[in-house]
């Protein structure tokens, strides 16, 4: 059983993907007001940190120079359950298995977001700055006696898994209304992300096995362009596109088992997003309906798949993910609106790759949010909302080997074995928007 069950460590490629919402690794909205929308914004700009996040051209809707500032506390539930054959002295499966499952155990994680949005009385142009956390996650499961995966590495599994990654992404926008109705904007973005692996799949194994490392960071840049329709009686249209998000190489610094060090370096992008959506307001209903696409097939570090020459992971192998938002916005109660929204979120991870993403239960189908804000005075409300995510079912595939290629290709799927992974998300969201003049 040592000899399968010490391929199960080659499973820790997506460690640095643990997402926190479903839209694949990265957040499906921004804010208390955004998220409890079910993220939609593109054509109906609620609030100026979905505008920001989403199109940037639909700050163009707000006449007031606005500050707002939120928080969400993530809770997220992945469990990873595995299933290896026992062998005989010869090497030969005995027609007996070894299963078990490992909870999470991190707890909470916190979400911070800034957005400012300011114009002038009369001006054709709208300005704005934000700092959103638009990806991050931890992820800790603890060594077990019962799951192979999490077997001590003395019993040939991995032990004690851990890993930690935020992304920090900074927008400056900049709105021009071209008429009454319409509005185009711009928006370049820099970034930075830190990331901690434990232990390091990117890095080339010796017969210590995979190292540790710690932590590290990196920048990034790109941009966002965006179109913004207002007919003035009601509907809204909105498309935006974000570039990919360009990063520098992470640059680790690693140390195995037998305390040998090495140095590596992974090079993982942040996809490009189309989003196109449509928006209606009534005079006490505003309703948000957002389609988006995720690029993942063209991202590095996610685009490719599989082992390299050396038995390092070289990439993800994740698809494109499709993504459906509505929200919808009740003002019929004085100083309470309040919100619902939906998200779905089609799975990047498909069977054949699904064992790199073992530590990385990004199949969070649907999520379900509701909210509300407290209109205090003319300049100061405060929103709160809660959302909660599931995976519709475990993801599940083979344990993979490189060893076993030429007998199962691609990947060496090892017969009779098998990981699953499912995970449920729970997030508290509160934000406080205050209006700085009155125009």
């Amino acid at each position: 059983m040592k000899t399968i069950t010490h391929f199960i460590q080659f499973f820790f490629l997506t460690v640095s993907t643990t997402c926190l919402a479903q839209t694949g690794h990265m957040m499906q909205g921004v804010g208390a007001s955004n998220m409890t929308m079910g993220g939609a914004s593109t054509g109906q700009p609620v609030d100026i940190s979905g505008a920001l996040q989403w199109n940037p051209a639909s700050i163009s809707a707000f006449n007031e120079n606005q500050f707002r500032v939120d928080i969400g506390l993530l809770f997220s539930s992945p469990e990873v359950s595995s299933t290896v054959p026992v062998l005989d002295g010869f090497g030969q499966p005995t027609g007996t298995f070894v299963s078990g499952t490992t909870e999470d155990d991190r707890g909470l994680s916190p979400l911070p977001s800034l957005a400012f949005v300011w114009s002038k009385p009369e001006s054709k142009h709208t300005f704005g700055a934000s700092a959103f956390a638009v990806a991050g996650f931890g992820v800790t499961f603890p060594e077990s006696n019962t799951n192979p995966v999490n077997f001590p590495q003395s019993m040939g599994g991995f032990g004690r898994i851990e890993s930690e990654y935020f992304l920090m992404q900074v927008g400056f926008t900049w709105a021009y209304q071209l008429s009454d109705k319409l509005s185009i904007g711009l928006s370049p973005t820099f970034n930075y992300a830190s990331l901690m692996l434990m232990p390091n799949p990117t890095a080339n194994p010796t017969t210590a096995g995979y190292p540790s490392t710690d932590e590290t960071g990196t920048t990034g840049f790109g941009g966002q362009v965006g179109i913004f329709f207002d007919s003035q009686t009601g509907l809204k249209l909105g498309a935006s596109y974000k570039s990919t998000q360009f990063f520098s190489d992470f640059e680790f610094d690693n140390t195995y088992l037998d305390n040998s060090t090495a140095t590596s370096t992974f090079n993982m992008d942040f996809p490009a997003i189309f989003s196109f959506g449509v928006g209606y307001s009534l005079e006490n209903f505003d309703l948000a309906v957002d389609y988006r696409m995720i690029d993942y097939e063209n991202t590095d570090g996610f685009s490719e798949a599989g082992w390299t020459q050396t038995a390092s992971v070289q990439g993800f192998g994740w698809e494109n993910v499709s993504v459906i938002a509505a929200g919808l916005q009740y003002k019929g109660i004085e100083k309470l609106p309040l919100r619902v929204g939906y998200t779905y979120g089609s799975a990047p991870i498909t069977e054949d790759v699904a064992f790199f993403s073992v530590p990385a239960p990004a199949v969070i189908k649907n999520a379900f949010q509701f909210g509300l804000s407290f209109v205090a005075t003319d300049n100061l409300s405060i929103d709160a909302g809660y959302h909660r995510g599931m995976s519709d079912g475990a993801t599940s595939g083979a344990i993979l080997n490189p060893g076993l290629i030429e007998i199962a290709p691609p990947y060496g799927a090892i017969p009779g074995s098998e990981v699953s992974y499912e995970m449920t998300t729970s997030m508290l969201l509160l934000g406080v928007n205050y209006t700085l003049t009155k125009n």
